[in-house]
């Protein structure tokens, strides 16, 4: 963390203020903004993001929202807004195969509900849900600077001060870095992190199919890696497909038709025949933990404190819990006269998510070694775990709650579909 000088001091007299910094607006950085702002509205909250005006617009992922942060957006007056353009999960199988197998037996079926007429979860748009979450921050006073990046933090005793890329300075009581797995504020802060590399990527892509998915989601582990398919509204899905990095990169960067002859492999004729809707992207696949989540007057959240392989996924709805026990946090230090950015404060947030999200990484590193190779040995023994659980309605029950965020033990107020 830079160290603070005589003339920073100075010109903390011309230094904006501000109660909470958020740099970020990803879903981690609005919601956390906008789960403050509802329950403490006297809180100045500010976004900064380094990205462009509008790049969020151009984002043609979607995500599995869990049916917990479901329960969160309806609390917050998001969900409504959204819920037309969500696709619901029905059921989820999973597989164990080669590519080349012509056949691929179904070891394990999920049913879709978490709780009698509440799925699991839902498929939705990157862009809608960025967008409804903009829309709400707008509308409780959150300004939203786009195009400006942290470039300096001075640790003060009762402030953090930020400087920003448009030469601003914010003299805030709490910095929030919500800026990714590759977090600059996280360097900045001088946190340590765990990290490993998996050598693959998660090859992103939308298609369109002649004939309806009926909401089934599917996850086939092949030997390079699993090979997601999720539901989106009418006849298209969105997939997740795990390559090695070498192979990942070729297949984008290629002839689409090659992709289209790879896809189509892998996802089989059951629906028809597919296009290719939009581009495709790669992203690099690692294992990220952040030694600390908090310090004096600053606080990781979403992929700047935890990046895990998306075998499960889960990281979506990590940062969601993030973000719902980093407001409760917040808010409740605020109401009782603490110092929101006090360590002590901090730590209380640090204890409700670090088990949490270590084990979480653990979880999907174990999966990925365990799934994503072509040793016989480990086939025999994983395809006899699966169908152990799929006959085991109390062990699907547990991965269904696990999958739906709806676990037993403390869980922030707004994962539980209650206001802070």
């Amino acid at each position: 963390m830079a160290a603070s000088t005589g003339s920073a001091e100075t010109s903390r007299e011309t230094a904006e203020r501000a109660d909470i910094v958020i740099a970020g607006a990803g879903y981690v950085g609005l919601t956390l903004a906008v789960a403050i702002k509802t329950s403490a509205p006297s809180l100045d909250v500010r976004i900064v993001d380094i990205a462009p005006e509008g790049v969020w617009k151009k984002d043609g992922r979607a995500s599995a929202i869990a049916a917990a942060a479901i329960r969160m957006l309806e609390q917050l007056d998001i969900w409504e807004k959204v819920r037309d353009e969500a696709q619901p999960i029905t059921e989820m199988i999973v597989t164990d195969s080669r590519t080349s197998d012509v056949v691929r037996p179904v070891f394990l079926t999920f049913g879709g509900e978490a709780e009698p007429g509440e799925p699991f979860a839902h498929m939705l748009s990157n862009q809608v849900l960025n967008g409804a979450l903009r829309e709400k921050a707008a509308e409780l006073g959150v300004s939203i600077g786009q195009g400006v990046g942290v470039t300096a933090i001075r640790q003060k005793s009762a402030r953090i001060d930020v400087e920003l890329s448009d030469g601003r300075e914010i003299a805030a009581r709490l910095l929030v870095a919500c800026d990714g797995v590759n977090s600059k504020i996280r360097t900045m802060a001088g946190i340590q992190t765990i990290r490993k590399d998996y050598d693959q990527a998660g090859i992103v892509a939308t298609v369109s199919h002649e004939r309806p998915h009926d909401g089934r989601a599917e996850e086939h582990f092949l030997p390079s890696g699993p090979f997601a398919i999720l539901p989106l509204k009418g006849n298209r899905s969105s997939l997740v497909w795990t390559e090695r990095a070498r192979e990942a990169k070729a297949l984008v960067e290629g002839d689409e038709m090659l992709f289209e002859l790879e896809l189509e492999q892998r996802f089989g004729h059951k629906l028809g025949a597919l296009r290719l809707e939009g581009g495709r992207r790669a992203f690099p696949l690692s294992l990220t933990l952040a030694r600390s989540f908090v310090k004096p007057h600053l606080a990781l959240a979403g992929d700047a404190a935890h990046g895990i392989h998306p075998i499960a996924g889960q990281g979506l709805n990590l940062g969601f819990k993030d973000a719902a026990a980093l407001a409760q946090t917040i808010v409740e230090a605020e109401r009782n006269g603490l110092d929101i950015g006090s360590i002590d404060v901090l730590e209380e947030y640090q204890r409700w998510r670090r088990f949490d999200t270590v084990q979480m990484g653990i979880t999907t590193d174990v999966l990925n070694r365990l799934f994503s190779n072509d040793n016989n040995v480990l086939r025999a023994v994983r395809s006899f775990g699966l169908s152990l659980v799929d006959r085991a309605p109390a062990m699907k029950a547990f991965f269904i709650s696990q999958a739906a965020g709806l676990t037993k033990g403390p869980s922030p107020r707004l994962l539980q579909g209650e206001p802070i």
